[in-house]
């Protein structure tokens, strides 16, 4: 057993260790000073230029991914009565896109698309609400034409069933009431204004068993067609409509009203950033989101804002790559793992940056939003975007290039009035891509035959090769130039098309090097190769090229050694494959049997995944160039639906898109064939494609 320290020197060694903490907490203060002014310095005098959208270290409220399924509902329907049940959706009555009221009842598996018809409901109804009281689902009200006060009621079997169930008239409500929306707080059901045919409705009724009610509340805004969640004891409503506005306009409202049932009491207390109504709130991962809806002049929108219980704080939280009113909505599962569900709805009109997706009309369209794992948290024009920065898109049909933000807005365009066109003119530019960290662009004009070098953002030439208009195979002369980069030595690669070949070209013009033989429309590496279209620069300096003659992918030195070489007979037409990661790929099917696809396959040949919706707004149609971003999602433009579309692997669903699906034109958030892009970071950096220059 050892002797015990004596008094005197434990506390001369306490005293030291004090000493030696107090010493360590100054250094460590000082570092921390230092590495501050480092970061300041460097933020103040940093080479590249800010970029709007970049990304944020900000906490806060998860940001939405709100992505298209990939099936789509049999019909374009709408103001249907959605209800959850687990993992399933129930779908009741609603409106059809001739205008007619439904009485069908579906059971959906958000899962895979599949509806089953479960039976009826006894009257046709739309514009009702509807809850899921045990293993009953209810529809409250509604109209067909008129507004009634009739609850009807169908009981759904726990499983999977063949045989439909029969609906029932269970109950009536105190008065006659559409347009209401529906909410629960533990066991007790609320229903939240509404009309009676002729007065907007302030009360607030209560039921446990779809069959009595009580009125609990008054709101102090009397609406019709509010968006509404329930989010501890208290009872959200948010915007809606107040009566009708001037010719076909409605008298929208921006308040956001609480409910306490407790104390039977309703305040107003904060406002949404505009008047709206016919849109649809979620609580998922404890926070209320609301989302879509329309304008009292009819605009419907794509905003998802999140609201703040404590703070009242309403900020932007993403994007709807559909605008989207009037749907039917319901959630399932918890926590962060609960994702809401927008099932069908309206469309009136769209412009701006707000617009997206289907251009009018019903939907048949399914909409996911979940917490977003890549988007960031709420708040600023960037969040839920899966990208930052700033991209570039080539839109052909219209001959020119644009740069557009994460908020769908347009930032530059090329030509313009003050930035006019090179000699020769801009025509047909297939691809376009940044170089020297966002100075300059590149871009081939594959029907003028020319390849120019951009400066970014003045739209000075810088570069030209090709003699517009004019193809050949003789020095300085093209003939379909498809995906030209500037490479970091300063070279230019290019697939020269109907030459068969590929280039590489000094800045002074010279051919340096070339793969294939002009005209020599065969695959035969590395002596032939048979209308390449994709050049793709590696990183370990080869280039990947795809032959659309017979379904080829190669690798290739730049000196023409082939390094190894794939058919793909499933593909039908293989465009601009980009490396993903050790012996696998990611490529466009540019014209399969159906419409277009997109699919990531191993140097084996397996196909690894497939993106290959075959109908409806997800579908893709001779799609011909996809890209990985840093975040795994994948940015695709869908040349013949005019617009570009981001696609999350993981679900299957478009997140993000620019442009109105089906529909070409010049005014902004309009593409017309857009058939390549870029993304340029706020570091000047472009992930895509690290490797070029």
């Amino acid at each position: 057993m050892s002797q015990p320290e004596p008094r005197s020197a434990r506390s001369q060694r306490r005293r030291r260790n004090q000493i030696r903490r107090r010493r360590a907490t100054v250094a460590l203060l000082a570092a921390v000073l230092v590495v501050a002014a480092l970061v300041i310095t460097l933020s103040s005098n940093g080479s590249h230029p800010k970029v709007q959208g970049t990304a944020s270290n900000a906490t806060g409220p998860p940001s939405i991914e709100a992505g298209i399924e990939s099936w789509q509902l049999a019909a374009p329907i709408s103001r249907e009565v959605v209800t959850a049940d687990g993992g399933r959706l129930q779908l009741l009555g609603g409106l059809s896109a001739a205008g007619n009221s439904l009485s069908s009842v579906y059971t959906l598996d958000p899962s895979n698309g599949t509806l089953t018809q479960a039976g009826s409901l006894p009257d046709v109804v739309h514009d009702a609400a509807g809850a899921m009281i045990g293993r009953t689902a209810f529809s409250f009200g509604g109209g067909s034409p008129s507004t009634f006060a009739t609850v009807q009621s169908i009981t759904l079997p726990a499983g999977a069933s063949s045989t439909p169930s029969s609906g029932a008239s269970a109950a009536q409500l105190p008065q006659p009431r559409s347009d209401l929306t529906v909410t629960s707080l533990g066991r007790t059901t609320y229903l939240v204004g509404g009309y009676d045919g002729t007065t907007y409705l302030p009360s607030v009724l209560a039921t446990v068993d779809g069959r009595h009610f009580s009125a609990v509340a008054a709101l102090k805004v009397a609406v019709r067609y509010a968006a509404v969640a329930s989010l501890g004891q208290s009872i959200y409503a948010f915007g809606g409509q107040t009566g009708p506005g001037p010719g076909t306009t409605a008298a929208t409202t921006a308040a956001i009203q609480q409910i306490d049932p407790s104390t039977h009491s309703a305040q107003v207390i904060g406002h949404l950033p505009q008047a709206l109504y016919g849109a649809a709130a979620f609580v998922l991962d404890g926070h209320i989101y609301v989302a879509g809806g329309q304008t009292g002049e009819g605009q419907t929108l794509t905003q998802i804002y999140e609201f703040d219980e404590q703070s009242h704080r309403v900020q932007d939280a993403g994007l709807l790559p559909q605008a989207v009113a009037f749907a039917g909505s319901a959630t399932t599962g918890t926590g962060r793992g609960a994702v809401g569900y927008l099932v069908g709805g309206e469309v009136t009109h769209q412009s701006g940056s707000f617009q997206a997706g289907q251009a009018s009309g019903s939907l048949q369209t399914v909409i996911s939003l979940r917490p977003s794992r890549y988007g960031g948290p709420a708040g600023g024009a960037a969040s839920g975007s899966p990208y930052q920065g700033h991209l570039l898109i080539a839109d052909r049909g219209n001959d020119r290039l644009l740069v557009v933000n994460p908020a769908r807005e347009l930032l530059w365009e090329y030509p313009s009035a003050t930035k006019p066109p090179p000699p020769g003119g801009f025509y047909f530019p297939d691809d376009a891509f940044f170089f020297h960290k966002g100075t300059g662009i590149i871009s081939n004009q594959e029907e003028n035959h020319t390849i120019v070098q951009i400066a970014y953002p003045s739209g000075k030439i810088i570069w030209q090769y090709g003699h517009p208009g004019k193809p050949g195979s003789a020095p300085g002369y093209l003939n379909q130039p498809d995906d030209a980069y500037l490479l970091k030595n300063g070279e230019i690669t290019v697939a020269d098309a109907m030459n068969d070949r590929i280039l590489f070209l000094s800045q002074s013009g010279t051919i340096l090097g070339q793969i294939g033989t002009n005209g020599v429309a065969v695959h035969n590496p590395p002596t032939g190769i048979a209308y390449p279209n994709g050049d793709t620069p590696l990183a370990n300096g080869d280039v990947l090229v795809s032959e659309i003659n017979g379904s080829w992918i190669s690798e290739y030195t730049p000196s023409g050694h082939l390094v190894w070489t794939l058919h793909l007979p499933t593909v039908n037409y293989p465009s601009d494959p980009q490396q993903l990661g050790p012996d696998l790929y990611l490529l466009a099917d540019y014209d399969p049997p159906a419409e277009g696809r997109i699919l990531t396959i191993h140097r084996s040949g397996a196909i690894v995944w497939t993106y290959d919706a075959v109908a409806g707004d997800a579908m893709l149609k001779k799609p011909s160039l996809a890209e990985r971003l840093p975040n795994g999602i994948f940015l695709v433009n869908d040349d013949y639906r005019n617009r570009v579309v981001a696609i999350d692997p993981k679900y299957n669903t478009i997140v993000w898109q620019y442009g109105l699906t089906d529909v070409s034109g010049t005014a902004p958030g309009l593409l017309s064939i857009p058939d390549g892009f870029d993304l340029l970071l706020g570091n000047g950096t472009t992930p895509t494609h690290l490797q070029t220059g």
